[in-house]
């Protein structure tokens, strides 16, 4: 049976929305990941250095420094979990996250809003005790669940349209990226030296960096025993098997670029195509080539990849994409002005990192037009 052939255009603000709403609620996942991660794995006598590559990976260290606070498990956790300020905090991306989608009402399902509304809530009333300990844990629980619920709503409800491919788009280039910032870090606090060093960091670092990548289990159905450096940086990077593997998420932004222009006629698409071949080209090096010293550098190449395509996402299906403060927001009336991804290179038009590496400080600008269609 055929269904219906018509087709609305999509508004290119509520592509822009969609992108960006994926994004954050990727963005928060990972963050609640990365922290109880950090807290459960934390090496005897490096704790704070543990916490410093969680500040690292987000590029987090001037915002706390603006603050007055030292890196250390209290102020980090308090930053990334309290602070509604934080542009990489859980209370800001939630924030960003629902604002995009009270927008966008029209277009998601009333199970995405309604689930997206509770979580809102049940994370604005996080308190102070639930820091510590075994409360940390549960918190950072509850926060996966509640993302993976919504992508489970999301899988189940969301309208298969123009839309939920730019949807997909914001939340793969996230996850891509998220993904080379936790191997990026985490790698240079895992080099071996003694047997007795090898042993614990194959107890614990490189059973971290699985774990906060969601990995481990799957890695352990793929790769021998123990944790081979070259295995471990293989299947986040290559195995196109694994859900948060960069290489996966790179060949589903082809396709959904693809089904974009077959089916829905979407125009000017060759740039972009040819940038995540780019990337599908550069993910083919040989492992082993890059380590142990060549992989910082590959993996910063990848980021400003990844902050490149989102840039060249927005200035060519977002209208009037221009960097906006926040402040300018509500007076423009416009969608939420979104902190971008994570990116190494300064680029500020997609969205993309301001300056000096992993956070992302421009603003997404949303549009105003009521009749401006990226179809």
């Amino acid at each position: 049976m055929i269904g219906l052939a018509h087709h609305t255009p999509l508004l290119t603000r509520d592509a822009e929305g969609l992108f960006w709403m994926a994004r954050y609620l990727e963005r928060v996942e990972n963050l609640a990941r990365l922290i109880d991660v950090t807290q459960t794995f934390e090496s005897p006598g490096r704790e704070a250095e543990s916490w410093a590559a969680l500040v690292a990976i987000n590029s987090d260290q001037a915002g706390l420094q603006e603050r007055g606070l030292p890196i250390d498990a209290p102020n980090v956790k308090r930053f990334y979990l309290l602070d509604p300020t934080s542009p990489t905090g859980i209370l800001y991306s939630i924030e960003a996250a629902r604002t995009n989608a009270r927008k966008l009402r029209p277009l998601i399902s009333t199970e995405m809003w309604m689930q997206l509304n509770v979580f809102h809530r049940d994370l604005l009333a996080i308190e102070a005790w639930e820091l510590d300990g075994d409360a940390l844990s549960r918190l950072c629980r509850r926060i996966k669940e509640g993302v993976q619920a919504h992508t489970g709503i999301t899988e189940g409800t969301f309208f298969r349209d123009q839309g939920w491919h730019f949807y997909e788009l914001g939340r793969l280039i996230e996850r891509a990226d998220q993904t080379t910032r936790l191997l990026d870090i985490k790698y240079h606090l895992l080099a071996p030296g003694t047997v007795e060093e090898r042993r614990v960091v194959e107890l614990t670092q490189w059973n971290a960096l699985l774990r906060a990548a969601a990995g481990y289990h799957a890695f352990r159905r793929v790769a021998q025993a123990g944790f081979v450096p070259a295995d471990v940086v293989a299947f986040l990077l290559g195995d196109t098997s694994f859900a948060r593997s960069v290489a996966l998420c790179v060949g589903q932004m082809e396709w959904h670029f693809s089904a974009l222009r077959t089916r829905y006629g979407l125009r000017d698409t060759a740039p972009v195509l040819e940038r995540i071949e780019d990337l599908r080209a550069a993910l083919g090096e040989p492992v082993l080539r890059l380590l142990p010293d060549g992989l910082h550098e590959f993996l910063d190449a990848m980021q400003r990849d990844l902050a490149g395509l989102g840039e060249l996402i927005g200035t060519m299906f977002f209208r009037d994409w221009r960097p906006l403060r926040l402040s300018q927001a509500s007076n423009q009336g416009g969608q939420w002005q979104s902190q971008g991804g994570q990116s190494q290179n300064g680029q500020t038009q997609s969205g993309q990192s301001q300056s000096q590496g992993g956070q992302s400080q421009s603003q997404d600008g949303q549009s105003q037009s009521q009749g401006q269609a990226t179809t």
